[in-house]
C-alpha cells in the first residue's frame, strides 16, 4: 500500500546507528593502516633494497595502492547495481577487506603476502566505497528525508573522527609493539565494523538491483559513435579509435613502464579520446535514445572536463601520506607547545588533516563564505574549487621551501609542517566537499551514478601523475637536469607539483568562466 504520510512526519530510521558505527570502525581501520604504510615499507618491508631506492619504491607502492582503492568502486557499484544489491555487496567485500588486513598482520616480513593483502584491502575498501553512503540514502523515504542531512553530517563527522584517532594511535602501535599489532588492530576494527553492519540486516531497507538501463551513459555513447548520417563520415568514431590504438600502445609498454602506469594511461586515453569523439557525434544518438538521456551524456562530458582539471589536486593531496611523511622523517620531532614539550612521530602529523577538516567546514560556512558575500564575491562551487587547487599549490611551495632548508643541513622542526597541512586541508574542503555537490547538481538523475564513478577515477588519475613523475626521476637525463637546477631531487619534485597545480588552477578558472551552470536537483515532494 502506498504511504499517505506527509513529508517531514516520519521518524529517524532505527537502523542508521548500525551504518554510522560501521563507518566509524571501517574508516579507523583504513586510515590506521594507510597512514603507517609508507614508514613501514621504508623501515621494515623494503630493507632488502639499497637504502637510496627504498623511499622511491615505498612511494610507488603507496600510490599504486591508492590507485586500486579508487578504481575498484567501479566494480563494487556494478556488482551492487546489476546483481547483488548494496547490502550483500558491502557485506561480502567487507569480509575480503578483513582478509586483507589479516594478510598485512601475518605477512609483515613477506613481500608477496603483504602486497596480496594490500590488493585485497584495495578491492574491499574500494568496492564498498560508493555503496555505503548511498545505502544510507536508501533508508529514507519522502516522510523523513528532512532528517537525512543530519545523518550525512554525522556520517562525514565519523569518517574524520575515525581517521583522527587512527592517525594518532597507529604510529604509536607500530613503534612500540611492531607491525603485527599495528596492522592487526585495524583488522580487528574492520571485523567489528562488518559484524555491526551484519547485525542490522533485518532492520535495513533493501533496494533490489535495477534492471539494465537501455539508455545508460555507455549505450548512448556507443550509439552516437556508431551512427551513420548520409554524406557524412564518422570523425568522432575515428578519434575514439585513435584513443583505443593509443591505449593498446600504452599496454604494450607495460614491461618498460610497469603494469599500473601502462593500464592507467590506457584508461585515460580511452576516456579522453572516447569522450571527445562522443561529444562530436552525440546528436546522432537522438531518436535512438530519449532526449533527456542524450542531454545527460552531454552534461557528464562537460563535468568530465572539470574532473580532469581536478586530477592534479589529487596528485598533491594524496602525497601527504607518502612524500610529506618522508620529509617529516628528516625533521626534528621534539615540539614545544605552551611550555609542554613532547615528541611527534612523523606519521602522526596525518592527524592534522581530519582535525582541521572538522574545524574548517563550520568556519567556512559560518564565517568565511558569508563574509565573502558581504564583500560582493559569491563563493560559487567552481570558484571554491579553483581556490582549493591554488591553495594546494601554495602548500607544496611551503614544503618545497622546507625541503631546501633540510637539504642545506638546517635543523627544521616538524611543527613547520602545520602550515602546509592547513593550506592543503583548506584546499581539500574547497575541492572535495564542493566537487560532488557541483557534479550532482549538474548531472541528470539517470547519470548521477556515472558521475560518482568518474569522481573516484579522478583520484586514480591524480595518483597516476605521481607514479609517472616518480618514474621519470629515475631517468639519467632528468636527474642531470635536476642537478643543474640548484635544488635537490625531492625539492625539485615538490616545486614541480606546485607548478602543476598552479597551471591546473589557471586552466580550471578559465574553464569556470565559460561553464554554464544548470540545476538538476530533484524537485521536492508535494505535501
Amino acid at each position: 500500500m502506498t504511504s499517505l504520510a506527509k513529508p517531514g512526519t516520519g521518524r529517524m530510521p532505527r537502523q542508521i546507528p548500525y551504518i554510522i558505527a560501521n563507518e566509524g570502525c571501517e574508516r579507523f581501520s583504513f586510515y590506521g593502516m594507510r597512514n603507517i604504510l609508507t614508514p613501514f615499507l621504508i623501515t621494515t618491508l623494503l630493507m632488502f633494497l639499497p637504502e637510496d631506492m627504498r623511499t622511491g619504491e615505498a612511494k610507488h607502492v603507496f600510490h599504486t595502492f591508492v590507485i586500486g582503492v579508487y578504481f575498484f568502486p567501479l566494480l563494487g557499484g556494478w556488482l551492487a547495481d546489476r546483481y547483488f544489491g548494496k547490502y550483500n555487496t558491502v557485506f561480502w567485500l567487507s569480509l575480503v577487506y578483513c582478509l586483507g588486513h589479516a594478510c598485512l598482520a601475518i605477512f609483515e616480513d613477506n613481500v608477496n603476502g603483504f602486497y596480496f593483502g594490500l590488493f585485497l584491502i584495495a578491492l574491499g575498501s574500494g568496492g564498498i566505497k560508493p555503496l555505503v553512503a548511498s545505502f544510507v540514502g536508501d533508508q529514507f523515504d519522502h516522510t523523513n528525508k528532512d532528517k537525512a542531512k543530519v545523518v550525512f553530517d554525522a556520517f562525514y563527522w565519523i569518517i574524520n573522527f575515525g581517521s583522527f584517532f587512527a592517525s594518532l594511535l597507529m604510529p604509536l602501535l607500530l613503534r612500540d609493539y611492531g607491525p603485527a599489532w599495528a596492522f592487526g588492530v585495524p583488522g580487528i576494527l574492520m571485523f567489528i565494523a562488518t559484524m555491526v553492519f551484519w547485525s542490522g540486516k533485518k532492520k535495513y531497507v533493501h533496494v533490489p538491483p535495477a534492471p539494465a538501463n537501455p539508455h545508460s551513459f555507455m549505450r548512448v555513447a556507443k550509439s552516437a559513435l556508431l551512427a551513420r548520417q548520409p554524406g557524412q563520415g564518422r570523425p568522432g568514431l575515428n578519434l575514439a579509435l585513435l584513443g583505443a590504438a593509443g591505449a593498446l600502445a600504452s599496454l604494450a609498454m607495460a614491461a618498460q613502464w610497469g603494469f599500473v602506469i601502462a593500464a592507467c594511461t590506457a584508461l585515460v586515453l580511452l576516456m579522453a579520446f572516447g569522450g571527445m569523439g562522443t561529444s562530436m557525434q552525440l546528436d546522432r544518438a537522438r531518436g535512438l535514445h530519449p532526449d533527456d538521456a542524450v542531454d545527460g551524456v552531454r552534461a557528464v562530458l562537460r563535468i568530465l572536463i572539470v574532473f580532469a582539471l581536478v586530477t592534479p589536486f589529487w596528485s598533491l593531496f594524496d602525497q601527504k601520506a607518502s612524500t610529506w611523511i618522508v620529509q617529516a622523517n628528516t625533521m626534528t620531532t621534539q615540539v614545544n607547545l605552551l611550555g609542554w614539550t613532547f615528541d611527534v612521530i612523523p606519521a602522526q602529523m596525518q592527524a592534522l588533516n581530519p582535525l582541521l577538516v572538522m574545524l574548517l567546514i563550520p568556519i567556512n560556512n559560518i564565517a568565511l563564505f558569508p563574509l565573502m558575500r558581504k564583500m560582493g564575491v559569491e563563493p560559487t562551487p567552481l570558484r571554491r574549487m579553483t581556490a582549493g587547487i591554488a591553495l594546494s599549490a601554495a602548500a607544496w611551495i611551503v614544503v618545497g621551501n622546507l625541503q631546501v632548508a633540510l637539504d642545506a643541513g638546517d635543523a627544521v622542526s616538524i611543527a613547520w609542517q602545520i602550515a602546509p597541512y592547513a593550506l592543503l586541508t583548506l584546499g581539500e574542503v574547497l575541492v572535495s566537499a564542493t566537487g560532488l555537490e557541483f557534479a550532482y547538481s549538474q548531472a541528470p538523475a539517470s547519470m548521477k551514478g556515472v558521475i560518482m564513478a568518474l569522481w573516484y577515477l579522478a583520484v586514480t588519475v591524480g595518483n597516476l601523475w605521481v607514479l609517472i613523475v616518480n618514474a621519470s626521476v629515475k631517468n639519467e637525463s632528468v636527474i642531470a637536469y635536476i642537478e643543474g637546477s640548484g635544488v635537490g631531487v625531492m625539492a625539485f619534485q615538490m616545486y614541480f607539483f606546485a607548478a602543476f597545480a598552479l597551471l591546473s588552477a589557471a586552466a580550471f578558472g578559465w574553464y569556470a568562466t565559460r561553464y554554464r551552470m544548470v540545476d538538476h536537483y530533484r524537485s521536492s515532494v508535494a505535501g
